[in-house]
């Protein structure tokens, strides 16, 4: 049976993603990483605390028989044991904003973030809004989330769940996140720079549609769209300031190739800090891809290997120097750090 999958797998997916992918994962997580692209993943979600508290929906949904399980690094997330997708999207919790249906790898960028109360932050690429609405919740409402996008149809989705989760603080926006540098340079506490990508963590044997359209080419695109788009949120910080770039993708190139870029344009102005992860299934990012060698800063971004809870991402944490502000960085309070070994 394992070795059935393994063959489905390998015989479904692009041969130049698999080669890739070979290259990138060390040999001894080979097997673990390659297995996650023929298994699924139980749904994951997490409770909205601007319209409810988490004990009170927890019961909600055990009383209605739905079966959860909490993420052990999130305690307003939870994983679905026991009942499907459509049951949940079918309780009035759901529909009236009270839950967000989510992957819990989406949920790690905005813990990073560590968005503060009053703060002023930046979403420069939010649609479809999963993570601006988790922003608005870590942020108590309070303070200001410029949730931008320059796709219209895009645009109008993050609108839609923005109403839905009601959350009070968020400004949209439809333009093009290039421009938030030069139009307000310095002007934003945090950065969250979630970019386009070609979405190689979500590839997955039962749905052709995740890999139909990729090839090579498209991973030149999107490093195209993101280097313009980190080096416009570098600009749009504060000194001192905190920026998170993140993708759900494998390929180097719109990885730490795109932060190796960065760190050479803005000459010293930011450094990249160390995440400390809260799971097991990470590697550290890489220092070299295809000959070409990064920043040994690199190291301290981290990659999220996919498992049977989460998909793949990458994420980098930015520090803006600060230039005489004489603030102190402070310890991420988000996130719940436990023993990963």
């Amino acid at each position: 049976m394992a070795e059935s999958l393994y063959m489905k797998t390998t015989e479904s997916l692009p041969s130049l993603f698999i080669e890739r992918l070979r290259a990138i994962i060390p040999a001894g997580l080979w097997d673990s990483v390659h297995a996650t692209f023929s298994c699924p993943r139980p749904v994951s979600f997490r409770v909205n605390t601007l319209k409810a508290d988490t004990a009170s929906v927890r019961r909600a949904l055990e009383k209605e028989r739905f079966e959860l399980r909490a993420v052990p690094w999130y305690p307003d997330a939870f994983f679905l044991e026991g009942g499907d997708k459509r049951a949940l999207q079918e309780t009035t919790l759901y529909r009236d904003g009270v839950l967000y249906i989510q992957s819990v790898s989406s949920m790690f960028p905005p813990l990073l973030l560590d968005p503060r109360e009053n703060e002023r932050v930046l979403d420069i690429a939010a649609a479809p809004g999963s993570k601006t609405t988790q922003i608005a919740c870590l942020m108590k409402g309070t303070g200001e989330v410029v949730a931008n996008d320059k796709s219209r149809g895009r645009f109008f989705k993050l609108k839609a769940n923005v109403a839905q989760q009601g959350v009070p603080n968020v400004t949209l926006s439809c333009r093009d996140g290039r421009l938030f540098g030069k139009d307000s340079p310095g002007s934003f506490d945090k950065v969250l720079v979630d970019a386009p990508c070609s979405s190689e963590g979500r590839f997955h044997v039962d749905e052709p549609v995740s890999w139909r359209y990729w090839k090579k080419a498209k991973i030149k695109e999107m490093v195209c769209r993101q280097k313009p788009l980190l080096y416009s949120g570098i600009h749009a910080l504060r000194p001192d300031g905190r920026l998170v770039y993140a993708t759900c993708t494998f390929a180097p190139e719109e990885n730490e190739a795109v932060v190796d870029w960065v760190l050479k344009k803005c000459d010293g102005s930011i450094t990249v800090e160390e995440i400390a992860a809260p799971f097991p299934n990470h590697m550290p990012g890489l220092t070299s891809w295809q000959g070409k060698k990064f920043d040994l800063r690199l190291t301290q971004a981290l990659r999220v290997l996919p498992s049977a809870e989460m998909e793949a991402f990458f994420v980098c944490v930015i520090r803006k120097h600060d230039t005489g502000t004489g603030r102190t960085p402070v310890k991420n309070s988000n996130l719940q750090i436990t023993n990963s070994k």
